[in-house]
């Protein structure tokens, strides 16, 4: 059980705030792109995993 909260315990907010951003910017991106449907239909979930995920690490100590 310790370790599991030491585990937890470790995440720092700089890494996974990094990939937050870059998973916004990726669906802004795929829903931009006039080239395929199928980037285009995921976009806002990629958007919204991105953005939950920025909203979340934020509490994560620096």
């Amino acid at each position: 059980m310790m370790n599991i909260i030491y585990r937890m315990l470790r995440f720092r907010r700089g890494p996974w705030e990094m990939l937050a951003t870059i998973l916004i910017a990726l669906g802004v991106i795929m829903l931009m792109q006039p080239f395929a449907i199928g980037l285009y239909s995921y976009s806002f979930i990629v958007t919204l995993v991105g953005t939950v995920m920025f909203i979340i690490v934020s509490h994560f100590p620096e």
